[in-house]
């Protein structure tokens, strides 16, 4: 019995012994990837930033403290009016950027990179590894696995165009593109809201009878009902696609939607001529004048 209980002890230590061993293990990783992390922080940080993160760790004496602090907050300050200018000239804000090392040596690094902003009303979120090999005097970055989420269910015409880019793994494409798809969405937005008229937390329409934003000033459609015939309603479709290649393209249609009674009312070339027309006054008006111009139409034949 004796003999038993020592075997099955014995058995205990073995398993408890490899337990620790496994747990050192772990503390050994993590203590590595805490010393990378503070090389990173440490290859990255240059001037007054280096300064102060030399005096948080004990390096520097306490008596040049409030030196390196006000130096400190003087270069994050002009960080910040930098970034600013930045963020108005290209119009992206960045919200977070976070960078995980994978790999770290005297020749490569490699870096996980997860940044996210919005430009204008829409939200990005770009992944994407860093590979930088130093060759001579001179660095070589490589990205790889890029990914670019987005909420597209609104962005049809954008879908393709980020299969594109996280096949090319352009950077500069997407943001580029991102900019001026964005630009050409608020053009669009601008424009429907230029028939609604805004009281203190109501959004009052100009042509009540008329139009109607079915999706809201973000979507692509513009409804124009005629009051007098059910059923006969004129689309102000306006779409901005995008090409894999980053090409820009807003698209505005005016589609008709007539029943039988109403072309009786209609002489049928007119609202054939309906489409060609609107085209001809968004070539000579604008989109907003001539989309008004088509408003005016509809409101005057009421009164006719």
């Amino acid at each position: 019995m004796m003999e038993k209980m020592s075997e099955e002890n014995i058995e205990d230590v073995r398993v408890l012994e490899a337990q620790i061993e496994h747990l050192q293990a772990e503390v050994a990783a993590l203590q590595r990837q805490q010393q990378d992390n503070h090389k990173d922080i440490t290859f990255h940080l240059r001037g007054h930033m280096q300064d102060a993160m030399s005096y948080v760790c004990g390096q520097k004496q306490a008596g040049e403290k409030e030196k390196v602090l006000s130096k400190l907050t003087e270069e994050v300050e002009e960080l910040e009016e930098d970034l600013k200018r930045q963020t108005q000239m290209n119009g992206i804000s960045l919200n977070s950027c976070t960078t995980k090392t994978l790999q770290s040596s005297g020749r490569q690094l490699v870096q996980q990179l997860c940044v996210s902003g919005h430009c204008s009303e829409l939200v990005f979120q770009v992944e994407f590894q860093l590979s930088e090999v130093k060759k001579g005097q001179r660095s070589e970055r490589t990205i790889s696995d890029l990914n670019v989420v987005m909420d597209t269910s609104d962005l049809q015409n954008f879908s393709s165009f980020l299969s594109g880019v996280e096949e090319s793994r352009d950077l500069l494409l997407f943001f580029r593109t991102l900019r001026t798809f964005s630009d050409r969405c608020d053009d669009r937005r601008r424009t429907f809201q230029h028939f609604q008229v805004y009281s203190g937390q109501m959004t009052i329409e100009k042509y009540p009878s008329v139009v109607s934003l079915p999706g809201g000033c973000r979507s692509a459609v513009m409804t124009l009902n005629h009051p007098e015939l059910p059923g006969c309603v004129l689309f102000v479709h306006w779409s901005v696609e995008v090409s894999r290649e980053g090409r820009v393209t807003p698209k505005i249609e005016l589609l008709t939607k007539i029943p039988e009674k109403a072309l009786q009312l209609f002489p049928s070339q007119a609202v054939s001529g309906a489409a060609e027309a609107f085209q001809s006054l968004l070539r000579i008006l604008g989109p907003e004048a001539a989309v008004e111009s088509v408003i005016m139409a509809v409101s005057l034949s009421q009164d006719t």
